[in-house]
């Protein structure tokens, strides 16, 4: 494949438009870049805000601690971090750096301010609306389909900024649909690291910090901490491990930024990590270590473009699945081992729910970062699940299509119960 092959540049460019750092859980950073450009609008600090936002977002904004602001929870607390503190330049490092007075000054403002919250109960998974006023002045932003995609800037009834909003999710540069199995392991085997060096860097360098942290500190659950404990020696649970204590430390208000997956920083570090710990294990080249995460990382998005954004699936599974495809890559697999140990993985762990973003998260990524290994092993030792058993069918592309269709579909109405189940 020659360097200028347009699939082969449309595929670092996804990877490019993907890994990018965020600081802190995604929905509620949304939110505070959201109220931050809203503010910047307005010109002035705002006497009333008000939130309107779908309930996939609700859902993964509720229970996790924004960073910077003391262990503050909730969607109050990301406008107000927002409006506050943040640079909207900075985009999902919207709060990455504040100051000791802008959290109490936080702190007074959510006690003396009204802050709305409301569901919108509409047909857009990813939906979310700012609006913040000042006497008879108002700004209004809204935020649709991914985390920084504002599509609408009102102020004062004049439309500032407005594009169309399309109900088919991202509307990024190159098409997501690009991606198949075979294309990202041609993609993979041509690879020129120079190409990806500095976003593979910048990925391993946060994920494997802010995992660090997470098992030094006391962070939710200690998931990790605790994997750690029962079996210190092996390889297979330290991955595990190591990716849950990510998770705990980012979902407990851990302030490190993190590089993300498909929009979400659990996803970013559950296809990312394990693969790094597997390679420092079996010492491979820098070459062979870039292309497995070339590799997981361009699965994990293959996997999410047919569920979308925010669903009722588990995101850690498909990148669960991605990493057990990067493991596997490393331990000399080819392409029938990697498409193998994707359907076999998706088979055993396909059925996890998202009830948002929260503690029990690392513990779901170590249920997939296993279910990962182990359909890898499974394939190793002759074994498989095949077209029939459950929603696995013949093809690796025809069961990520079922995953798709699963997640985006056939998981509405159950997230629609999980979301009432958490406002009740």
């Amino acid at each position: 494949m020659e360097r200028q092959d347009a699939i082969y540049q449309s595929y670092v460019q996804i990877l490019k438009e993907e890994l990018i750092p965020a600081m802190g859980c995604t929905e509620p950073i949304a939110i505070a870049y959201a109220a931050a450009k809203a503010r910047e609008v307005l010109g002035k600090l705002p006497e009333k805000v008000k939130v309107q936002a779908s309930g996939s977002i609700i859902k993964n904004v509720k229970s996790v601690i924004v960073p910077h602001t003391e262990h503050l929870k909730g969607i109050p607390a990301a406008a107000v971090a927002g409006i506050i503190a943040g640079d909207a330049d900075k985009k999902l490092e919207v709060i990455a750096e504040v100051t000791v007075q802008q959290v109490q000054d936080m702190k007074k403002y959510l006690e003396n301010t009204d802050v709305v919250v409301e569901y919108i109960d509409e047909d857009l998974v990813f939906d979310l609306i700012v609006t913040v006023y000042y006497g008879e002045e108002y700004v209004k932003v809204r935020i649709a389909n991914y985390h920084t995609n504002i599509v609408l800037i009102e102020k004062n009834h004049n439309i500032l900024f407005e594009v169309p909003l399309s109900q088919e999710g991202k509307q990024l540069q190159i098409d997501r649909h690009l991606l198949t199995m075979e294309k990202i392991w041609e993609f993979v085997q041509d690879l020129d690291i120079t190409d990806v060096k500095d976003i593979l860097d910048r990925q391993m360098t946060y994920n494997m910090a802010i995992s660090k942290e997470g098992l030094k500190g006391n962070y939710g659950a200690n998931i990790g901490q605790v994997l750690l404990n029962a079996y210190p020696h092996d390889i297979r649970n330290k991955a595990k491990a190591m990716a849950a204590a990510g998770s705990d430390a980012r979902m407990n208000g851990c302030e490190m930024p993190v590089v993300i997956n498909s929009g979400s920083g659990n996803q970013g570090m559950t296809c990312s990590i394990p693969v790094i710990v597997y390679a420092q294990e079996l010492q491979v080249s820098e070459r062979k270590l870039y292309q497995a995460l070339a590799l997981s990382n361009l699965v994990a998005i293959h996997q999410k473009t047919g569920i979308g954004t925010l669903s009722a699936y588990c995101g850690a599974v498909s990148a669960g699945a991605a990493a057990g495809a990067g493991i596997a890559f490393l331990n000399g697999g080819g392409y029938k081992d990697i498409i193998h140990t994707v359907v076999n993985a998706l088979a055993i762990v396909s059925g996890m729910i998202c009830d948002g973003a929260k503690a029990s998260c690392a513990a779901k990524i170590a249920s997939a970062v296993d279910a990962g290994i182990l359909g890898y092993e499974m394939y190793q030792q002759g074994q498989q699940f095949y077209g029939g058993d459950g929603i696995v069918t013949k093809g690796v592309e025809e069961t990520i299509q079922n995953i798709g269709r699963l997640g985006k579909e056939g998981m509405k109405e159950t997230n629609k119960e999980i979301i009432k189940m958490m406002v009740k």
